[in-house]
């Protein structure tokens, strides 16, 4: 069922999907690079507060209490699956409308950086059967699958034909520039979540950046699980948009006062050059310089 739906709507939808995982008591040093599932007490007092990444001084800090485990969320498994036939591996020859296969490399280490654990998979499926095996055999480890189509042929649809033998997923086309079909839902026996987000690489980071990515760390227990946002002004004017919900790839200052959309946003370098995302809500046609704009300040590595 196709459903057409505002960002913020899907959204909501898909959140409804994430739960938190059940906790596991770890041993300290296991523990590192988790998250803290439940507030821990030094008698009466409030030392470490439910949602806290364990880093070293949380370790050190617990073990100075005399506590040898600590109650952790454990780290999401996500399975990305990437499907299309005319996608292919880097390091070998393309030929006619063949691409390289981007989104599984891209996606994956996404998964990483938001603090899950991915797994990489790409396929190329000649029906909904040989689609159907490879995903019910990644369900044994995964705690939410993330699948991406290519853009030149029915890989979507076939991904939406098989994912609703082993499960039931809705459709919604989102109405944001330059993205495409989403699916959602619940597969297999244990009704593990799903994500289908479109296969234009930037259109599937922008996607993961602003669906899955809350999943992931609701997953965990995060307690900030979105990119934060900031107020900045616009450095250059924008005269022509679309009027539907854009987000442009962008620059933003050190202080934040104020932001550059990158030129060329239709080129996959922009997303490697940008540190931030300009979103700019349905109806607006333009832009001049000195607007004030809603800023998405992307991750970057520490």
């Amino acid at each position: 069922m196709l459903e057409r739906v505002r960002v913020d709507e899907f959204l909501s939808s898909v959140l409804a999907l994430a739960h938190p995982l059940e906790p596991l008591d770890l041993p300290l040093l296991d523990a590192h690079g988790a998250t803290l599932a439940n507030d821990i007490f030094a008698g009466d007092r409030l030392v470490l507060k439910a949602g806290t990444p364990i880093r070293s001084t949380q370790i050190g800090l617990a073990a100075s209490i005399g506590l040898d485990r600590l109650p952790t969320r454990p780290l999401p498994r996500v399975v990305i699956i990437s499907a299309g036939p005319d996608l292919v591996e880097p390091g070998q020859p393309v030929t006619g409308q063949q691409e390289y296969e981007t989104n599984s490399w891209q996606l994956t280490t996404m998964v990483r950086e938001i603090g899950g654990v991915g797994y990489r998979v790409h396929h190329i499926p000649d029906d909904e059967e040989e689609l159907r095996n490879v995903i019910e055999d990644q369900l044994v480890r995964a705690d939410l699958v993330v699948l991406s189509g290519e853009r030149h042929d029915d890989s979507f649809d076939l991904i939406t034909r098989t994912l609703n033998q082993i499960g039931s997923v809705k459709t919604a086309e989102l109405d944001i520039e330059g993205s495409g079909r989403h699916n959602y839902g619940t597969i297999g026996p244990d009704n593990t979540p799903v994500i289908t987000v479109p296969g234009d690489p930037i259109a599937a980071y922008i996607s993961m950046q602003l669906f899955v990515r809350p999943v992931i760390r609701t997953m965990f227990g995060a307690r900030e699980i979105h990119c934060p946002a900031v107020k900045s002004r616009i450095e250059k004017s924008i005269p022509e948009l679309s009027g539907k919900r854009t987000y442009l790839r962008a620059v933003i200052s050190e202080d934040k006062k104020s932001v550059s959309a990158l030129a060329e946003q239709e080129e996959f370098s922009t997303l490697a050059a940008a540190n931030s995302l300009i979103a700019i809500t349905e109806g607006v046609k333009k832009l001049s310089s000195g607007d004030e704009v809603t800023v998405v300040i992307l991750p970057k590595l520490k």
